[in-house]
């Protein structure tokens, strides 16, 4: 039988020969594998093919009826493991807070669960009769925001 845990373990073998990283592994009422994998550099169609193939020799038979999908986290798509917010260190990205908020900055660091984005408010300066617009650091936990994207930027 074919479980999370056996398939995560296959993924991570194969994952040992580059650089990506595992991001997701969804097991659908509809009998399909969803493995989501990513890169720094972005993931290339070629090593999605490589590991659904490894992974379908691996599994052989065991497979059975299940769909195997293997992909890219996504661009647009919030994020989910840390090494996702460190890859986009310098990046503009929108925050979500737990109170529905959203918020547009520069991710500036990464340290464990809690993350540094960089956003731009209005700020009262002694001396000036209006608020000028200043750069903020905002510090955040992963487990206490909605989500995290990177934004794109068309220019």
């Amino acid at each position: 039988m074919i479980n999370k845990e056996v398939v995560k373990t296959l993924v991570d073998e194969w994952l040992q020969q580059g650089d990506y990283f595992l991001v997701d592994i969804i097991f659908g009422a509809d009998d399909r594998i969803v493995i989501e994998i990513d890169h720094a550099d972005g993931v290339w169609i070629e090593d999605c093919a490589e590991l659904s193939r490894f992974l379908q020799e691996k599994l052989g038979e065991e497979l059975g009826d299940y769909e195997l999908e293997v992909g890219s986290a996504g661009l647009g798509q919030p994020f989910k493991v840390e090494q996702q917010y460190k890859n986009h260190i310098g990046d503009e990205v929108e925050v979500l807070q737990a109170d529905g908020v959203k918020l547009k900055g520069v991710m500036k660091e990464v340290d464990g669960r809690t993350f540094v984005v960089t956003v731009k408010e209005k700020q009262v300066v002694e001396g000036k009769k209006r608020p000028v617009m200043a750069d903020v650091d905002k510090t955040f936990s992963m487990d206490e925001v909605k989500s995290v994207k990177y934004l794109l930027a068309f220019k």
